[in-house]
């Protein structure tokens, strides 16, 4: 499919158990943003989707954590993730809830279709419960010793100490972290998604038909086929969640990777009735691309396990790409949220502008491996590369035309040699960056678009219109103005990255045009056009604000650890 009738897109739902960090935002929320404003900037119709994921055994942790109800955690929680977003500018038509009406009767009904179609299968397991406490037990709430470090305080799936993975059977004494009783084994029934039945399919649907997929996407799911696939649960024993819809399913819940990507559907449900058009168009119409953005922890859930779900329901399209990034580090080292070694997006937005982060972030993607964040390339970037280069393209170019043609934008006359290059080079902006964009290639797409500026700033130095401006004006005026044209064309080609820089430069250049290649890239602007005044689009970032935050960072790590 070429030209789709409309994409839906969606990133991953975030857990409302905390605030989300960088390594959050660069593996999805960022990447997302930038498809999707490109597709508006293009005229395509898309929704974009996501929501806070509400349910399951980390939002109760921390309920008890805080001494407070696991309602009032993702309340609090769904609003800090929510109002950290929009700050950074990630422009959802829907941020929604999986503890909304909606949701709850969504995936209820989802749950049923799959019941009475007998997709599922029934067993009965042993699983530890709490002779105390009365109910069954996550291995999150089994506590012992670690058998490889010895650490006191090991949970039962791992040792935050040394990082290995455990299973509740490898702690040594055991102990229920609700009332510390000792865990024993009771019989108890589940309901399962057999994806082992679905495994021929998934072998021709991903290693067949989805080649396209990144390759690190592909490796990990063959990798998961080549091991074989087991049935996995679509309940548990919990009382926070949504109710299992059977009569004996008293006292259970859906589990949360089973109802949290029906999520996605809900949320566009509740988005298509505020816009009072229909929504099934954007999950049952094999004319929509549906594409989900997530971190490489998530690709299980969205190429094997979701789809499994879609195919078993009936009813629904499938994921046509998953562009899934790996991990971001933190100054060389894993972010961890328990050892305070992260940087909160809300804090950040605090103290530098957001689409500083969106730059860097953008710059270090982790689209095929890990990448690293550090304060002093954070600094570097903005200071050499937005400062140094974009923001001293728009900044002398200005100057000049103020200085020089009263700020108005001057004549053209005949172009030069060098005048016709660059806007030859210029023509094929929008067909370069976009071939990458649609590519998922946004870290080359944006270095793209930012090589105009510095074929700008080298255009204006081989030209020299300050020194022309004496003995040729005319010929002064027509650099400036194709200049102009140049950074008119910037200012388009970096909306997708920069929102907030764009707009700025499009208001400094009072461009009318927004759209993404249906342009004319020579005559964007007209002469005798008036400009704004000089400003800067961007700061220079000082060292000692780096230092702050690097200080900072030490001391959350150093609180937590002590």
């Amino acid at each position: 499919m070429t030209h789709p009738k409309r994409y839906t897109v969606t990133a991953a739902l975030p857990y409302a158990n905390g605030p989300i960090h960088l390594g959050h935002v660069a593996g999805a929320y960022l990447p997302a943003d930038i498809y999707v404003r490109y597709l508006r900037q293009k005229g395509a119709t898309v929704v974009f989707i996501s929501g806070s994921d509400e349910h399951g055994v980390p939002v109760v942790i921390r309920a008890q954590q805080e001494g407070v109800t696991p309602q009032q955690v993702v309340d609090k929680y769904h609003t800090l993730i929510k109002e950290s977003l929009q700050g950074l500018g990630i422009s959802f038509d829907i941020f929604a809830r999986t503890s909304s009406s909606t949701h709850y009767e969504t995936a209820t009904d989802f749950f049923k279709e799959l019941h009475q179609k007998g997709i599922f299968e029934v067993y009965e397991t042993e699983q530890y419960y709490d002779p105390v406490g009365q109910q069954f037990l996550s291995d999150r709430y089994i506590k012992g010793r670690c058998p490889s470090c010895h650490h006191s305080d090991a949970y039962g799936d791992q040792c935050e100490a040394c990082g290995r993975t455990l299973s509740p059977e490898e702690l040594v004494d055991p102990t229920s972290a609700i009332s510390g009783a000792k865990p024993i084994l009771k019989a108890t029934k589940h309901w399962y998604l057999p994806l082992d039945k679905y495994e021929s399919w998934l072998k021709k649907w991903i290693l067949e038909d989805h080649k396209d997929f990144k390759t690190n996407v592909y490796g990990q799911c063959k990798g998961w086929l080549d091991q074989g696939l087991q049935p996995r649960a679509v309940t548990r024993d919990l009382t926070w969640g949504i109710p299992v819809p059977l009569p004996e399913g008293k006292g259970k819940v859906l589990y949360v990777w089973f109802e949290a990507p029906i999520g996605y559907i809900s949320a566009t449900k509740e988005w298509a009735k505020a816009q009072q058009i229909d929504w099934e168009p954007f999950w049952k119409d094999p004319d929509t691309k549906l594409v989900h953005f997530l971190g490489k922890d998530n690709i299980v859930f969205h190429c094997i396990i979701f789809p499994v779900m879609l195919k078993a329901h009936g009813q629904f399209i499938l994921p046509q790409q998953v562009p899934a990034n790996e991990f971001l580090n933190l100054e060389g080292q894993k972010l961890s949220t328990s050892r305070g070694h992260a940087v909160w997006l809300h804090e950040y937005l605090e103290t530098f502008p957001r689409d500083v982060l969106r730059y860097v972030l953008c710059t270090i993607a982790p689209e095929n491996k890990d990448s690293d964040f550090t304060w002093q390339d954070f600094q570097d970037k903005n200071n050499r590369e937005l400062v140094a280069n974009l923001g001293n393209l728009v900044h002398r170019t200005f100057s000049l035309v103020h200085q020089h043609f009263g700020g108005l934008v001057p004549p053209r006359m005949a172009p030069n040699a060098a005048d016709q290059a660059l806007l030859t080079a210029l023509r094929a902006a929008f067909s370069e960056v976009g071939h990458a964009i649609e590519q998922f290639k946004f870290k080359e797409a944006l270095q793209l678009s930012m090589g105009y500026a510095t074929l700008g700033n080298k255009y204006l130095t081989d030209r020299r219109p300050w020194h022309l401006v004496k003995s040729n004006p005319e010929e002064a005026g027509t650099v400036l103005h194709i200049t102009l044209q140049l950074i008119a064309t910037v200012t388009l080609l970096i909306r997708p990255f920069l929102p907030a820089t764009s707009d700025k430069m499009a208001r400094m250049l009072g461009l009318k045009a927004t759209d993404w290649g249906n342009v004319d890239v020579a005559h964007l602007l007209q002469f005798g056009d008036p400009l704004s005044s000089p400003i800067l689009l961007f700061e220079k970032i000082e060292d000692d604000s780096i230092e702050a935050q690097r200080e900072k960072l030490k001391n959350l790590s150093t609180d937590v650890i002590g």
